[in-house]
């Protein structure tokens, strides 16, 4: 089963650049979860043969937002994680399958002054606490842009940013946290040592060209689904966002 994970950064600005629906065929992939969508549903027209479509949106409009295409029809679709306070933005979309959850996540950023990290960190407790409920059900695979770089490993230049959000002490803690609970990044599960893999970069600087990075697109997956994970990708060769696609190849 191939799963694919991005942040496009405007849905309508993405359809500018590419044929999405032809790329996700030629992907070959069986669901691709997205964040940062930006619209209100009912200002396009997506039309993608032999895929299902989940959308939640953000009540502000150009704001937020998260959506699913996936070719298997779920059992049943939940949006948000059922606390009022976080569920206006859209941020969270779960679809329940026989043998797994499958959700797509964008965490909210605590801003560059920091004005939004103790509301992040609150997100990040009551999030936590979802998935758990889940995980207590039947494995969790969940995606996104989780808005944090876990480990020094994880950006281009860590000293500089431990001030900066995504990379802040407690944001770090939470992420920690996060995978206590009993989850694992698929992709350092793997591939703990590997330097130099990013999936998102400054539109300044030329950062895409010199690699000047960070990776806070994950695919977290409940720790009893790590011995099914065949590969977890990164796929910086495909534009169209500041963010790349991030993939997650696991046994069915």
């Amino acid at each position: 089963m191939k799963l694919i994970s991005w942040n496009v950064n405007g849905f309508r600005a993405l359809q500018r650049k590419m044929d999405v629906s032809q790329w996700l065929n030629e992907l070959d992939a069986d669901a691709l979860c997205i964040q940062e969508t930006k619209l209100q549903k009912d200002q396009v027209d997506v039309q993608i043969p032999g895929y299902y479509q989940f959308w939640n949106d953000a009540e502000k409009k150009g704001y937020s937002g998260t959506a699913i295409f996936t070719r298997k029809e779920p059992l049943n679709v939940t949006y948000g994680i059922g606390i009022d306070k976080h569920d206006h933005e859209g941020r969270v979309i779960t679809l329940e399958y026989d043998p797994f959850y499958l959700m797509t996540v964008y965490t909210p950023n605590a801003r560059r002054d920091l004005k939004r990290l103790e509301y992040r960190l609150e997100w990040g407790k009551d999030f936590v606490h979802f998935i758990g409920e889940l995980d207590s059900r039947k494995p969790v695979i969940f995606c996104g842009d989780l808005n944090v770089a876990h480990q020094e490993i994880d950006l281009k230049n860590p000293k500089n940013n431990m001030k900066n959000a995504g990379f802040t002490a407690e944001e770090r803690e939470d992420f920690s946290q996060l995978l206590a609970a009993g989850f694992a990044d698929s992709f350092r599960y793997l591939y703990p040592d590997r330097e130099g893999a990013y999936s998102w970069w400054s539109y300044m600087g030329n950062a895409r060209g010199r690699n000047i990075g960070w990776r806070i697109d994950y695919f977290v997956v409940s720790n009893r689904l790590t011995a099914k994970v065949k590969d977890s990708k990164i796929l910086s060769d495909v534009f169209g966002s500041d963010h790349c696609p991030v993939e997650l190849d696991i046994a069915e």
